[in-house]
């Protein structure tokens, strides 16, 4: 006779809630590969120094300021959003390079 036991039985559980997700970005020729994009809450941004100079990446965004400081090339940088809101990404380096994201 078989018996059916719960995976609780074995000390195992499955979470149902979906994992966070990760978007990478590259800077090259001096700009971001994208100029907007929309995330959840929780995800993040992985930013790639993929160009011949040094980048910096930054936002003022009241509840989403941060700063990567100079980012050389080859090296890169990962961003969680945490919080809803419209955030604005700069380069202090290069201020024409500008992107949004949108964290619903």
């Amino acid at each position: 006779m078989f018996r059916f036991l719960s995976l609780a039985a074995f000390g195992l559980f499955v979470s149902t809630s979906a994992m966070a997700a990760e978007i990478v970005i590259t800077q090259s020729d001096s700009k971001f590969s994208e100029k907007k994009v929309t995330l959840k809450a929780g995800d993040s941004i992985k930013f790639v120094n993929e160009d011949e100079v040094a980048h910096n990446v930054h936002s003022t965004t009241d509840g989403h300021e941060f700063d990567t400081g100079s980012m050389q090339p080859g090296s890169d940088f990962a961003q969680t959003f945490a919080a809803a809101g419209k955030v604005k990404i700069r380069c202090a380096i290069h201020p024409k390079m500008k992107m949004t994201v949108m964290v619903e």
